[in-house]
């Protein structure tokens, strides 16, 4: 397969990669920094920064001699910790800039290549879930990820007479360096290699069971 991963130089990104890499797909690995991928000629590297438009473009470049692309993984994010007093109407715009426009970049660059079967994979959050618990200091990133929710609802419908399914998963806490810069010392119940796992193995196997949909992900205890 063909895949796009976007936010692949840390985190559940990182782990994603690092995974496909032992297979014989075809990656895409995107990032805001470099990322090494070890001289493996079926996973290519582009360090852009996808809140900008030109990114489109940039893209498309990238994957100009790919006959299509067969997934997507919208998994670049930030997350910031801040009361909504102090958040700045600039932190919001850049929580949705880092949150939702990057994967608004990615399909538009994509779509040309996206065929019948293809699969869009939006990585959004529990915080972004209608109804779930909320928690102070994430109303942008929270608000963020829940239009990366209301996205993928849309596009499911938009996309759906050429046979491409889009759906998001609504993460529940994940350790990573992003976690652990946003919350210090917290543990949370899963680590980036599991998470990673499971959203391959939906993103790769489970497109045809799903579309539209936003799916929790999120550790429960029994």
């Amino acid at each position: 397969m063909n895949i796009i991963v976007s936010g692949a130089s840390s985190g559940i990104g990182k782990s994603i990669i690092q995974r496909l890499n032992e297979g014989e797909h075809h990656v895409l690995a995107i990032a805001r920094s470099e990322i090494n991928v070890d001289g493996n000629d079926k996973i290519l590297s582009l360090s852009t920064d996808l809140s900008a438009e030109e990114s489109i473009n940039v893209i498309q470049d990238k994957i100009e001699s790919w006959e299509k692309v067969d997934a997507i993984i919208n998994n670049a994010g930030q997350l910031i910790n801040k009361s909504f007093e102090e958040t700045s109407t600039t932190d919001f715009l850049k929580q949705y800039e880092a949150n939702f426009i990057t994967s608004v970049h990615i399909i538009k660059a994509a779509l040309p290549k996206l065929t019948q079967g293809g699969h869009i994979v939006n990585i959004s959050s529990m915080g972004g879930f209608q109804g779930s618990a909320k928690y102070s200091g994430l109303s942008a990133y929270s608000s963020a990820k829940g239009a990366v929710a209301i996205l993928s609802e849309c596009l499911a419908e938009e996309f759906k007479e050429k046979g491409i399914h889009v759906n998001a998963l609504a993460l529940g806490a994940v350790q990573t360096e992003m976690l652990n810069k946003a919350f210090p010392g917290y543990k949370a119940p899963i680590s980036a290699e599991e998470m990673a796992e499971f959203i391959i193995d939906f993103t790769i196997n489970r497109a045809m069971f799903f579309n539209g949909k936003i799916l929790p992900v999120a550790l429960i205890n029994l």
